[in-house]
């Protein structure tokens, strides 16, 4: 397995990238959602604050000192995926930036083989520091493929990073030849 080094460098990357689909974009824009289920992207910022919160925190018993009242067993279901209108962008990133920071901290500390119980894996022994970090990776990164979607219907925004698009370099004729292609490819199985 890798080192907690280089696993926490895979999940600050997921993290970055969440958090960069968040610039440049409005108030109303990382706020709006743009999937059946209501998938928005300050949303998805405030609900890895509080997995993090949970499977670095509560897990390995360092609670993150801040109450996270979303992350309980008594709120409204996906009250962790929706931004309210008192809950600026800066103080929920803020936070999840305070809380990556426990997690990190908590990474350190115990180091990759300290054991815990996960306690909503119901049936599942220990688990380790390094199983749990893999967990928040495969989590992180799926929310941050979830971003780049959402961002991309928001206004037409795509790619993997700051510096770093992972795309091609077309202009809009070539997108736009290259979605006809696709959609073209699709049809001959309606």
């Amino acid at each position: 397995m890798a080192d907690t080094t280089d696993l926490l460098t895979y999940l600050q990357r997921g993290r970055d990238a969440v958090l960069w689909k968040l610039d440049g974009a409005t108030e109303h824009d990382i706020r709006r959602p743009l999937t059946r289920t209501g998938t928005n992207l300050l949303g998805l910022v405030k609900h890895l604050a509080a997995v993090e919160s949970g499977y670095l925190g509560l897990v390995f018993d360092r609670p993150f000192p801040e109450p996270i009242p979303w992350a309980g067993a008594d709120v409204e279901a996906n009250a962790d995926m929706w931004a309210t209108p008192d809950q600026s962008r800066a103080e929920l990133v803020d936070l999840y930036r305070r809380v990556s920071a426990h997690g990190d901290e908590t990474v350190r500390l115990l180091g990759p083989d300290a054991e815990a119980s996960v306690p909503w894996w119901p049936g599942r022994g220990p688990v380790t520091v390094s199983v749990v970090l893999v967990h928040l990776i495969a989590e992180t990164h799926r929310h941050a493929g979830h971003a780049d979607i959402v961002r991309e219907l928001v206004d037409d925004s795509a790619g993997m990073s700051a510096g770093n698009s992972n795309l091609p370099d077309g202009d809009l004729d070539w997108w736009a030849d290259y979605r006809g292609r696709v959609g073209g490819a699709a049809e001959r199985y309606r």
